[in-house]
């Protein structure tokens, strides 16, 4: 078993797209859960939402890479006003029944035969990565190992990463974050206070949304494709993982999370595929080994939840409003 390939592998999971777009989504969770208390199950519908908007409307109206990614984020935020406007007035548990639903109408809606000219149905829509690709401002060659395009979406993603990042910090050190911190422990308290509790809720479900949806156009790019299959539930509680690793009411927690639980996936696979071709384990083949590996991660997530509930980042005053 080649554990020097194995640990490279898992190491450059760390920095891979699909990390950082696991880490922008997750950050779209915490402004919802962590900070607001928005108990959102559909961030996947989010993520689908911002890869459809943004593959529609670059192959089937030609607009150039900046108009599509401002159609994605308008797609974003009215889709989250759809949500919101029936069910912010209403308990969390009522959010988080819609919200799962949603992601699912979604997720079905671009799977029908009636609109696979526009969707392409089950098989996805492919080809329309080229208008990103086309900024690429490194030329070609070997940069730390990668090809300017790998490079390329590694730097962009990651230093959307960075700018979300920083735009969350600064909101929940103003005054409407600590608004919003006040509602996630007590709304009724704040709202006593004259706040419009659900304009701030509303906020809140936009931003969060907005970051689903950039988190779902860096999902994709890379792969040059998007399908429905990617953005199932189990999407959403993928990242809600990333958001228990690393901490609910924090900022580089999301990040820190989406690393960890890459990195364990990776290396998890790694090693079992390697007893499996070793012939160490014969019980055992590569597709079970594939569903294993998230076996393991439930496993790692419970000792986290009994040992250290707050995550890596967090403390235990982030838990209080749980």
């Amino acid at each position: 078993m080649d554990f020097g390939f194995i640990f490279s592998s898992a190491a450059g999971e760390l920095f891979s797209p699909t990390t950082a777009a696991y880490a922008l989504a997750a950050l779209g969770l915490a402004v919802h859960f962590g900070y607001s208390g928005l108990l959102n199950f559909g961030q996947a519908g989010f993520m689908a939402v911002g890869a459809y908007g943004f593959a529609i409307s670059t192959l089937s109206f030609g607009v150039p890479f900046f108009i599509g990614l401002l159609i994605a984020i308008v797609c974003s935020a009215i889709f989250a006003l759809l949500l919101g406007i029936p069910t912010l007035r209403l308990r969390a548990d009522y959010l988080a029944i819609v919200t799962i639903a949603a992601a699912e109408i979604v997720r079905y809606i671009v799977t029908t035969n009636q609109l696979t000219s526009v969707t392409g149905s089950a098989n996805g829509l492919a080809a329309f990565e080229g208008g990103f690709y086309s900024m690429n401002p490194f030329p070609e060659g070997s940069y730390l190992g990668m090809n300017n395009r790998d490079f390329f979406i590694r730097v962009v993603g990651w230093g959307l990463v960075i700018v979300c990042c920083t735009l969350v910090w600064l909101l929940m050190r103003s005054p409407w974050g600590r608004v919003l911190k006040g509602i996630r422990e007590d709304e009724n308290a704040v709202r006593s206070l004259g706040k419009n509790v659900y304009a701030y809720k509303m906020q809140a479900l936009v931003i969060g949304g907005v970051l689903g949806a950039l988190a779902g156009m860096i999902f994709t790019l890379p792969r040059g494709a998007v399908q429905p299959a990617n953005y199932g539930t189990e999407l959403t509680f993928f990242l809600y993982t990333c958001l228990l690793l690393g901490g609910l009411g924090t900022v580089l927690g999301p990040v820190v999370g989406a690393m960890i639980f890459w990195v364990v996936l990776s290396l998890t696979q790694g090693i079992l595929y390697g007893l499996i071709e070793s012939g160490a384990v014969t019980w055992l083949n590569t597709v079970q080994a594939g569903q294993l590996r998230y076996i393991l991660v439930g496993v790692a997530l419970m000792l986290l939840m009994i040992f250290r509930p707050q995550g890596v980042f967090g403390n235990k005053k982030e838990l209080a409003f749980a």
